[in-house]
């Protein structure tokens, strides 16, 4: 479903930056949930996501309650496992234990933060492959890294998925990821290369930080930095992903990108907020329902 005309390779300068919104896209996904959870519906199914939490953290609150409030309207059942604040680490494990275990269950997400002492990745280990919708699992982003059949982390899947979009073409490429985390980071840059791109890892070590990225014919950043990228930090017809979401004192958003610099420069440039987010919503409502497909 796209609703402009491929943008083209970078190297020249647009008359204007396109807004790659990711609001249109993802209700497209969400429709496609919908129709598959009311088929499952009849065939005695209900997909079923839960979403494990251990801190009161009201950030991370509103973001479960946002996908508790995205999943409700879209057919899929969500669950919100509050095992507490002061839960331990053996607590969490648990938790994501019995859920893996729990046949009616077809998706988990373990939300951070964690209590101080818990390690993501050794929490996450727990999470059944099966239903581990967010690719957290060490396992799925090893299967993600080889090729396998396996979940990728949704932000990264929405990357792709608002590059397919507005038909960005990506063989032969050259990308650069900003940013090395195995939510974004990493599993963005397995999947760019799986298309055929040419990748580049940068992240905070990295000298001269825009020597690497005006090289991108499509940049992705996730760092959590705001306005960290630049106008001397693409070039021009650039392909502008902003992954970053940092919350502001007015109560916003702020990107990784200083949108205004780059304004002009860049061929497209998606906004924060509005951009990546609500693709990673309905991708993460996709992945439930393709769980309990198999289930089904």
């Amino acid at each position: 479903m796209t609703t402009t005309e491929p943008p083209p390779p970078a190297g020249s300068a647009p008359e204007t930056t396109l807004r790659l919104g990711g609001v249109e896209l993802a209700r497209g996904i969400r429709a496609q949930v919908s129709s598959a959870a009311a088929e499952l519906s009849l065939a005695g199914v209900t997909p079923r996501l839960a979403v494990v939490v251990a801190t009161d953290d009201e950030s991370s609150a509103w973001y479960v309650r946002s996908i508790a409030k995205t999943a409700a309207k879209s057919g899929v059942s969500c669950d919100i496992v509050d095992v507490g604040a002061d839960a331990t680490a053996q607590d969490v494990r648990t938790a994501l234990e019995e859920l893996s275990n729990d046949t009616s269950v077809h998706g988990i997400i373990l939300q951070t933060p964690l209590p101080a002492g818990a390690d993501f990745e050794d929490l996450a280990a727990s999470i059944d492959p099966a239903k581990d919708v967010d690719g957290a699992n060490p396992l799925s982003l090893g299967r993600l890294g080889a090729g396998l059949p396996a979940f990728a982390p949704a932000t990264a899947a929405a990357v792709l998925a608002l590059l397919d979009h507005y038909e960005v073409p990506l063989a032969g490429r050259t990308c650069v990821v900003v940013g090395r985390s195995n939510v974004v980071g990493k599993p963005a840059a397995q999947l760019l290369l799986r298309r055929d791109a040419t990748v580049t890892i940068c992240h905070r070590y990295t000298e001269d930080l825009a020597r690497y990225t005006r090289t991108a014919d499509v940049l992705v950043v996730a760092v959590g930095r705001p306005g960290l990228i630049t106008a001397q930090h693409i070039t021009e017809g650039a392909i502008v992903i902003d992954v970053g979401t940092t919350p502001t004192a007015e109560g916003g958003l702020a990107g990784d990108v200083d949108e205004t610099g780059v304004s002009g420069l860049a061929r497209g440039l998606t906004p924060v907020p509005g951009g990546v987010g609500p693709v990673t919503t309905a991708l993460l409502l996709h992945h439930t329902i393709r769980s309990a497909q198999r289930h089904a």
